[in-house]
């Protein structure tokens, strides 16, 4: 899958990414849950540039045998 297939596959709303919060305020796509425990549910949401980064790391350790997963299966990050 190319970069749009991939960024394609998620759905995107302004927010604060987790890996450079002091972009402020950019599109972002859900990429995991936080539950802790006195606060509920929290959303991590990242920008474009880590969702890819993320995707990227995910094929990589797919392509080393690390995660059971085929190196080019589509499939989101997180639900």
């Amino acid at each position: 899958m190319d970069r749009l297939q991939i960024l394609a596959l998620y759905d995107w709303a302004d927010g604060a990414c987790f890996r450079h919060p002091c972009k402020g305020t950019v599109p972002t796509a859900v990429v995991g849950v936080l539950h802790p425990p006195a606060v509920g549910e929290r959303e991590v949401r990242a920008c474009a540039e880590c969702v890819i980064a993320l995707e990227e790391e995910r094929r990589e350790r797919a392509r080393r045998g690390e995660s059971g997963m085929h190196p080019d299966a589509d499939r989101r990050v997180a639900e």
